[in-house]
């Protein structure tokens, strides 16, 4: 099943990004909670599941920015691609990303953007058959 994120998810998501970027699992603090809180507030940041048997096992945060050129249409930004390593390969990062698309669509966005620190080809082929493509933009970044 593919769903938005529901305020009880809270610790398998958490699991399922502790296999992005070695993320340690964090402190379930008082910040933590308020930062769960506000995400789960905000109607332009979704983060979407897959869900199996109870269990999420892939997920990806779709944010719908507003915008001031393009007509005024927002654009989407995808982040924190994951997919439990025991259920990849079986089209369920491809399903939340599908899933992110129909948010974007129905939220009148004019692109979706995809940031990957993967240099992995394998990974790069995986996003290009999901529809990005990695020559019509540059990305730069600054590390803060």
């Amino acid at each position: 099943m593919i769903r938005e994120i529901r305020e009880e998810d809270f610790d398998a998501l958490m699991g399922l990004y502790t296999q992005l970027h070695e993320n340690p699992m964090p402190q379930k603090d008082e910040r933590i909670r308020e930062l769960w809180q506000r995400i789960l507030r905000e109607e332009s940041h979704h983060i979407i599941v897959a869900e199996e048997e109870g269990v999420i096992v892939s997920s990806c945060v779709c944010v719908i920015i507003p915008n001031l050129t393009r007509g005024q249409r927002p654009y989407a930004f995808i982040e924190n691609v994951v997919t439990d390593e025991n259920h990849r390969k079986r089209g369920l990062a491809t399903a939340c990303l599908a899933y992110a698309k129909e948010i974007a669509l129905r939220e009148g966005c004019y692109k979706m953007m995809l940031l990957t620190g993967s240099k992995s080809e394998s990974t790069l082929r995986f996003y290009e058959r999901a529809g990005y493509n990695r020559k019509d933009k540059t990305a730069f970044i600054q590390w803060l």
